[in-house]
């Protein structure tokens, strides 16, 4: 069974004023995070603007983090097409990933016989365990819990980051797999209900700024102090919601920068945030005691 604990935060990517990746920055961020309790990161998901940044940019941001970290790196490498896939998993393998995080095909619309193909081919072009990802509101198709569990069955496929936002499929895909095919809720809001029914964790963004509650929280409700774990699910509840009020990472990265950790602006198609994004943000924060700036 794999190890990579139960917080995990899908990291965002500096930039610098000029929107060059600023790998220092980067460097920095994931020393905070884990600091602040993460057991794993995600580097070039969704999250990190995946689809904006370009081979080299990527095996330089594995690199960099990885020599100065001692958690484990999950490098985001899906893609629509099966082929860049592997080619993108394969160079995060090659330069110290340790492992694979693979989104479902996007825009494409493959069937559930075509997602189970192409996760297959993928699992079997590299030796490295691959955590799935299904976020149906990005990519336009969801990963059935049968095909969940058909993949469970493939050695290096060893873990799921749902993000449907449905309890009752995430309770569906926990009841269908195996014990330790390891279930990640990909909902910040999520996480409490669904490590409920079975959820071993969560791959965050609020993690960046709330990173030590959703700590607090987790060991709440594995150590069985179930109320103390509401609590703080409770308390972080609005945080959760409107870090998403506009496309992830627009508030997050505002957010980060308002709290003191420079992480520069966005690439587009994304576009930095608005002045009522900025307030509502703000707001947030403010409420939690964060300091902004």
């Amino acid at each position: 069974m794999v190890y990579w604990g139960r917080l995990i935060t899908a990291m965002v990517t500096p930039f610098d004023e000029n929107l060059n990746v600023d790998y220092e920055s980067a460097v920095l961020l994931a020393k905070y995070l884990i600091k602040e309790g993460n057991t794993a990161l995600v580097v070039t998901g969704t999250t990190g603007e995946s689809p904006t940044l370009n081979s080299d940019e990527k095996i330089k941001l594995y690199k960099e983090i990885k020599k100065n970290i001692d958690v484990p790196i999950i490098a985001g490498v899906g893609t629509n097409s099966t082929e860049a896939t592997i080619e993108n998993a394969k160079s995060a393998i090659e330069v110290g990933a340790d492992g694979l995080l693979v989104v479902s095909p996007y825009y494409n619309k493959p069937d559930q016989k075509s997602l189970y193909v192409h996760f297959k081919k993928v699992a079997e072009a590299v030796d490295a365990p691959i955590m799935l990802y299904n976020v149906p509101g990005r990519t336009g198709c969801n990963i059935l819990p049968e095909t969940v569990a058909k993949l469970a069955q493939i050695d290096n496929i060893v873990a799921l980051k749902e993000a449907s936002g449905n309890i009752n499929q995430m309770s569906e895909m926990v009841k269908r797999t195996p014990e330790d095919f390891l279930i990640y809720s990909g909902d910040d809001s999520m996480t409490l209900p669904g490590m409920a029914v079975g959820v071993y964790g969560i791959v965050s963004v609020a993690a960046h700024i709330v990173g030590k509650d959703m700590k607090e929280m987790i060991d709440a409700f594995v150590s069985g102090n179930t109320r103390r774990a509401m609590k703080i699910h409770l308390k972080l509840l609005d945080i959760f919601n409107k870090l998403f009020v506009v496309a992830n990472p627009i508030p997050v990265k505002a957010a980060l920068n308002m709290s003191g950790i420079k992480v520069g602006g966005l690439r587009l198609p994304l576009t930095e945030a608005s002045e009522d994004v900025k307030s509502i943000v703000r707001d947030e924060l403010e409420k939690l005691g964060t300091s902004v700036q």
